[in-house]
């Protein structure tokens, strides 16, 4: 029972940290399963079929409160269940591992990008400059973020998010309910592709029940999240965890010493936090200049 709720309250925070920065549910759920000895592919399988329900949960949030590009949606998620579909079917087989710390460093970089963008360069008036994804940017996208949720347990936010969030004119928070909702057909694609490969027999149903409950009480929390918080700060914090989460992978994979690692997460939280100031700081300039220009109005 104790097992349970903890799955349950993984599950939570999981798609609470998903829903409101685009990306983590996978990741999380499945680090902790393999914690428990549970097999890669059984692990993988188990957060899918999760996903299946919370992805759900949270893309009717994201709807409800206006936070979805629903061209960018469907442009997504033919190539992104391809993708997964694929990745699922053949992960006993994929050396994720070699290919890890190569996508950890361009995501890295995205994610430096993307603190820089949102604390230096963006404006809030690009908001309504949004120009739809074009097939030769959203085939490969989606195949890749699809192919590396399913090989890596999760994959998809953390791809697609800082991907999106470069690209001039969409908003950060449609950027985030973009790529949960989208996420609903790369879980099922996978989960269809797992159960082929491993069948029912293999999943402990109790396991993605837990997981499955905590993901649905987070999902609207996180989706009303993304609706109130501004978009530089927004943008902060979806760039440091990108940065974090990925510096990570690529501390794992090498061998650099523990002290080392600790001084590198020291300073990239620093950081960090640097740029969750500065972006609340911005957001309060912005602020005062449109209640002067209603004023003056």
């Amino acid at each position: 029972m104790k097992k349970l709720l903890t799955f349950a309250i993984i599950g939570f925070f999981a798609q609470l940290i998903d829903g409101s920065l685009g990306m983590a549910y996978g990741v999380t759920s499945t680090t902790l399963l393999l914690t428990f000895g549970i097999a890669p592919a059984v692990a993988s399988a188990s957060v899918h079929l999760a996903e299946v329900v919370t992805t759900a949960a949270s893309g009717a949030s994201h709807i409800r409160f206006g936070n979805v590009d629903k061209t960018t949606v469907l442009r997504l998620v033919i190539p992104g269940s391809i993708g997964a579909f694929v990745g699922a079917c053949f992960l006993s087989n994929i050396p994720g591992d070699m290919v890890k710390p190569y996508i950890s460093t361009f995501l890295l970089l995205l994610g430096v990008y993307v603190l820089i963008r949102f604390l230096f360069i963006f404006k809030v008036s690009e908001e309504r400059e949004a120009k739809p994804l074009s097939a030769k940017q959203s085939i490969p996208l989606g195949l890749i973020a699809g192919f590396a949720d399913a090989t890596g347990g999760g994959g998809w936010g953390p791809i697609a998010t800082p991907v999106l969030l470069t690209k001039r004119g969409l908003s950060a928070r449609k950027v985030i309910g973009t790529v949960d909702t989208s996420e609903f057909a790369i879980a099922v694609s996978a989960t269809l592709g797992f159960l082929i490969s491993l069948g029912w027999e293999q999943v402990n149903w109790m396991w993605v029940a837990a997981l499955m409950i905590g993901g649905i009480i987070a999902a609207p929390i996180a989706a009303w999240l993304v609706r109130i918080i501004p978009a530089h700060l927004l943008g902060a914090l979806v760039g440091g965890f990108i940065i974090l989460t990925n510096a990570r992978t690529l501390l794992m994979s090498s061998s650099v010493s523990t002290p080392m690692q600790t001084a590198i997460y020291a300073f990239i939280l620093i950081v960090w936090a640097a740029s969750i100031t500065l972006a609340l700081r911005r957001g309060q300039k912005e602020k005062k200049k449109r209640e002067t220009l209603q004023i003056k109005w």
